[in-house]
């Protein structure tokens, strides 16, 4: 914090400003007065055609100056006295901020600032200051679930390992080395996986990411073949691996390729595991909007789930129900990293759960 030594309070130097230009105002008067005068004949009488008289320079002079000075005294009480009234009126605002402010700085975060009134720059700052806030509080709420949640998940393949560690010590003639190792390998894994989408989460999540003009056709078609040979590869044989449609409409995105990219991936993976047994269907859809905004729409087959189990999808280490395989990897992260990459992309995402069952995700970004 820098150190700072004391100085008079906004308020004061606001009404003093005030008075100062009140005062700077009557200077003005009294000069124009006086220029005034030098129209005005010399001489104590001027008599005229009619007989009537008029006072001299010398007796509006003499007037002028005794009336100036009270005319003076009283612009001064009046600038002082009405400027710090209007200044603590102008002012109220500010300290209904700082009060504000004092209470998050000791912690409470659920205090907001409420400024009533039309537009200007003082709501403007109490309105920017209390979205602020909103962020804040809902990320140190996500912060202490994700913790929780994370410390959870971390903790449990070290706990798997450990027992089954235990239960081959207590058994060294019956134990078999090869399925030990395995379900130790297994295990492992599951914590590898866990924790690199713990690093991707930070990644999607931080500042200062380089943007650049994005072409999403060409990108998720990349994924999209990716994710097919991928299936062919790992696939059951049965015939029974979802079926993916690309409709690729003209969408160039002002984004981060590589998120953009595990944005799409996520996606994808999550369709795919989320689906049904046989003839399932993933079907994405790119395109822009008249808003000036471009548009990638996620939609696949699978079992009906509930509006308020999708609405969770996107908290840490949640996960739904259905899967295709058994033995999917999934951490229960790739919908939290696609919310991250989202709100670090200033765009908006949308789940929903359609009656026939899946789901259908919306992902809006800005456009390049």
């Amino acid at each position: 914090m820098i150190a700072r030594r004391r100085g008079l309070s906004l308020r004061a130097t606001l009404t003093l400003s005030y008075a100062g230009f009140l005062l700077l105002a009557g200077v003005a008067l009294f000069v124009a007065g006086l220029l005034m005068l030098r129209f005005v004949p010399d001489g104590h009488l001027f008599t005229g055609p009619t007989g009537t008289w008029a006072p001299g320079r010398a007796d509006l002079a003499e007037v002028f100056m005794k009336y100036a000075g009270w005319a003076f005294a009283a612009l001064t009480v009046v600038g002082l006295g009405g400027g710090w009234l209007l200044a603590g009126w102008m002012l109220a605002p500010v300290g209904r901020i700082a009060d504000v402010v004092r209470r998050v700085d000791t912690g409470t975060l659920q205090r907001r600032i409420a400024l009533r009134g039309r537009r200007n720059e003082l709501t403007e700052l109490a309105d920017a200051f209390d979205g602020m806030l909103d962020r804040i509080e809902r990320a140190v709420e996500e912060e202490g679930r994700f913790a929780a949640n994370a410390s959870h998940e971390l903790r449990t393949p070290h706990a798997v390992i450990r027992t089954i560690v235990e239960v081959a010590r207590a058994d060294p003639a019956g134990r078999d080395v090869d399925r030990v190792l395995e379900r130790v390998a297994a295990t492992n894994e599951r914590a590898i996986a866990t924790t690199e989408a713990l690093l991707a989460l930070a990644r999607a999540g931080r500042a200062g990411l380089r943007f650049e003009s994005v072409e999403l056709p060409p990108l998720v078609a990349e994924v999209v073949a990716e994710a097919r040979a991928a299936g062919a590869r790992g696939g059951r044989g049965d015939g029974l691996t979802p079926t993916i449609r690309l409709e690729a409409g003209a969408a160039v995105a002002h984004a981060n390729p590589a998120l953009v990219r595990q944005l799409v991936a996520n996606l994808v993976a999550n369709a795919l595991a989320y689906n049904l047994p046989a003839d399932g269907d993933v079907v994405l859809r790119t395109g822009a909007t008249s808003a000036g905004e471009v548009t990638l729409q996620v939609a696949n087959t699978g079992p009906v789930v509930a509006p308020d189990v999708a609405a969770t999808l996107t908290e840490p280490f949640v996960r739904g129900g259905g899967r295709t395989r058994a033995g999917d990897p999934g951490v229960g992260l790739g919908l939290t990293i696609v919310a991250a990459i989202v709100r670090s992309h200033r765009g908006e995402l949308e789940i929903t759960a359609p009656a026939s069952g899946g789901l259908d995700v919306r992902v809006v970004l800005p456009a390049a």
